[in-house]
């Protein structure tokens, strides 16, 4: 538990601090929304229904598996298990296990128990990720990238957006603003910056290859939270640096596989965006299916297992960690005292502070 407890603090400190310090990681947390940070399919923008929904039930199933089957080894009494139901949609799953039984074990007995719902969860996440490397290693290319083609690619338009009143489409390489080359989002987003209030000239490329001229009057002053076109976009990609970099992702920037296919599409080889631009000699072109089922029980079985281990009051980390303050510190007075509520409070803050200060901090 505490191995698990590290990784999450170390993330979520990590989450807080770029927070502080960066205005365009604000920004695109306001972009997003704060309902990207909960893990349920229909109300998370980037969480695909059905994997997302067969990946979420299976993880609280094993989470609360773990638990259960521990519990029964050591002789703790399970009173029940069941699934949570809402609208006859499986939600969730429990093991109810009687307080009573938890006190009478021994500090060591209860750790297992509670650290076995986290620990579950990560196994499945490293075998989920393991499958995922294994389909993304058999890739092979399809279509190459064309040397003349540069620009950024528009991934999606929001509707009521300046971008869908001009007539720009999902595929849309933007290659110019004002004649000025653009080869990534910052380039695009600097000409924007700089033609604001201004009509401008947009050149683009069509999915079909055809090159036009788009002339759009930008907004005079950019909205806090909102883009200037109102389109997600990723620069243009090579299929092979982009299989190359994912492959070796493992050993440069494990935490980099985290970052959800429908997020970043242009790099991850099994996005949308990317998909018709590889086949695998043993799923063919329907690879994309293990892959996003995978990676989505690969992320939320990782984000469920460091969340529960936090150090606060109900999760597993906060039960395992408050009881043992409270031995050391039940005979204490003053504020030592009350230690474990500190403990938990101040975790609260940190976790509200890393989904708020995006808003606070306009």
């Amino acid at each position: 538990m505490p191995l698990i407890t590290i990784m999450a603090l170390f993330l979520i400190i990590g989450s807080v601090a770029a927070l502080f310090s960066s205005e365009t990681i604000r920004e695109g947390a306001r972009g997003v929304g704060p309902q990207a940070n909960l893990l349920i399919p229909g109300l998370n923008p980037y969480l695909p229904i059905w994997e997302g929904w067969v990946a979420l039930v299976v993880t609280i199933i094993v989470h609360e598996a773990g638990h259960g089957i521990i519990a029964r080894v050591y002789g703790v009494k399970v009173e029940s298990t069941g699934l949570v139901l809402f609208l006859g949609i499986p939600i969730g799953a429990f093991v109810n296990i009687e307080r009573d039984e938890l006190n009478r074990i021994s500090t060591k007995q209860k750790s297992s128990i509670l650290t076995a719902g986290p620990m579950t969860n990560i196994v499945l996440a490293a075998i989920s990720l393991f499958v995922i490397l294994l389909i993304t290693s058999t890739l092979v290319i399809t279509k190459p990238m064309d040397p003349a083609l540069y620009g950024v690619v528009v991934t999606n338009v929001n509707q009521g957006s300046l971008a869908e009143s001009i007539g720009l489409d999902k595929g849309t390489t933007i290659q110019q603003i004002q004649n000025n080359q653009i080869r990534n989002p910052v380039e695009l987003n600097d000409n924007l910056n700089a033609n604001l209030g201004k009509l401008v000239t947009i050149g683009i490329i069509n999915e079909d290859g055809v090159k036009s001229i788009k002339q759009a009057t930008l907004p005079p002053q950019r909205e806090p939270g909102k883009g200037i076109l109102g389109v997600s976009i990723t620069p243009v990609a090579d299929p092979k640096e982009v299989l190359d970099r994912y492959n070796s992702m493992i050993y440069t920037s494990p935490l980099g596989l985290l970052a959800p296919p429908t997020f970043v599409q242009g790099m991850v080889p099994y996005s949308d965006f990317m998909a018709d631009k590889y086949t695998s000699p043993i799923f063919g072109s329907y690879y994309t299916i293990p892959a996003s089922l995978f990676f989505w029980l690969w992320f939320i079985n990782f984000n469920v297992a460091i969340f529960n281990a936090l150090p606060i009051g109900p999760l597993d980390g906060g039960q395992l960690y408050n009881t043992l303050i409270d031995k050391k510190t039940q005979n204490k007075k003053g504020i030592i005292k009350h230690a474990s509520k500190i403990l938990t409070y101040g975790m609260v803050i940190v976790v509200v502070l890393s989904i708020a200060l995006p808003y606070i901090l306009k």
